[in-house]
């Protein structure tokens, strides 16, 4: 007898414990393991980086309200009262490129353990904790790892060590573990528009000959994207996404291609656009930047970005449903009051088709 479902079964995020992307520190004072993390900071700054970490003060009195102070620079401190929940650090979390986690107080899915023969008792005691170790970092001496570890991870000779001093080494190892963490990509082309003014379906117009869906489909897939027509009812077919969030436009294609995807980037592509062609593609995706929320165009003569030539980070999604729960649903708005990368190109590139005259005359640009 099959299992009893209780809840309906959507694609989750990939989450450690605490965040999408993490790494436990641990196995020395944590001070070192701050400084540690702070060096690495100002040298990987090119992500979105974030700490994790328990205070060590005493006799703290409980904040009966949150205090968030501004910068103007753009700092910004906030003090609350909050427990440790995992499901509560994943939202908090989920914007970050990587999370660094003080081992000592909180595991983390992948570890860095630093040899530290005063800690060795600590590790021994957190040893249910460490599964994947990337390296080792000795502070004083070459030393082997503990007893514990050896027993615990028989390839202890093949995983790397470095000395506390070796910062560059470090920096770069822990470069590479981030890079290793960018999503992969895939298309949507979104062809559920009402096409009101043109009469017809504007997905379905011919301008290089064959139906614009079809074509824009294919400038995704040659540069590598497993892509998608973004649909509103539901036809059962494997190259379709279908709305489940209804009667919300682009937005809602956008959001239900998270829902079947949230942990992949989503090249989105209307089908209005008959002027886009594979060199802006391959632009856009060259100056895709994964530590924003999205890489969105503009027009050199326009004031805002274009939303439907961008691409949105998976980080994205959370912020989509945080602006449709304060009742928008347009993609622009959340651009717009984002951290987005800008690519610059010629307003011609980007101009839309909504009526027969304008399609009769794109027909004769493009011939």
């Amino acid at each position: 007898m099959a299992k009893h479902q209780k809840h309906t079964n959507i694609s989750r995020r990939k989450n450690g414990n605490f965040a999408p992307n993490e790494i436990s520190i641990l196995g020395a004072k944590c001070s070192i393991i701050s400084d540690l993390v702070h060096q690495v900071s100002k040298r990987v700054s090119n992500y979105n980086l974030a700490y994790f970490d328990a205070s060590h003060a005493k006799d703290v009195e409980k904040n009966l309200l949150t205090d968030f102070t501004f910068h103007h620079d753009g700092n910004l401190s906030v003090t609350t009262s909050s427990s440790v929940n995992k499901y509560l650090q994943r939202i908090q979390f989920a914007q970050f490129d990587f999370v660094f986690i003080n081992g000592n107080h909180y595991p983390g899915e992948k570890q860095i353990v630093l040899l530290d023969l005063e800690k060795e008792a600590s590790i021994k005691k957190r040893i249910d904790q460490i599964s994947e170790i990337q390296f080792f970092v000795t502070l004083t001496q070459e030393i082997e790892p503990f007893q514990c570890l050896k027993d615990t991870f028989p390839n202890w000779r093949e995983i790397p060590s470095y000395h506390i001093n070796d910062v560059e080494k470090i920096i770069h190892h822990i470069s590479q573990i981030i890079s290793e963490t960018i999503p992969n990509s895939k298309g949507l082309v979104l062809t559920g528009g009402k096409s009101t003014r043109m009469g017809k379906d504007k997905s379905e117009l011919n301008y290089h000959g064959k139906p614009q869906k079809e074509f824009i489909k294919k400038l995704l897939e040659q540069e590598g994207l497993k892509t998608y027509y973004s649909v509103q009812t539901n036809n059962n077919k494997d190259d379709e996404i279908h709305d489940v969030f209804l009667n919300l436009g682009p937005f809602g294609g956008i959001c239900s291609a998270f829902q079947k995807d949230p942990n992949s980037a989503w090249l989105v592509l209307a089908t209005d656009l008959p002027f886009v062609d594979k060199n802006l593609v391959k632009l856009l995706l060259e100056k895709r930047n994964p530590a924003k929320v999205a890489t969105a165009v503009i027009g050199k003569g326009k004031q805002f970005p274009e939303p439907l030539i961008t691409i949105y980070e998976p980080k994205s999604y959370s912020i989509l449903l945080q602006y449709l729960a304060q009742g928008y649903s347009c993609p622009r708005k959340m651009l717009i009051n984002s951290d987005v990368e800008i690519v610059e190109v010629e307003d011609n590139l980007i101009r839309n088709i909504n009526t027969p005259e304008e399609y009769n005359a794109a027909i004769k640009e493009l011939n």
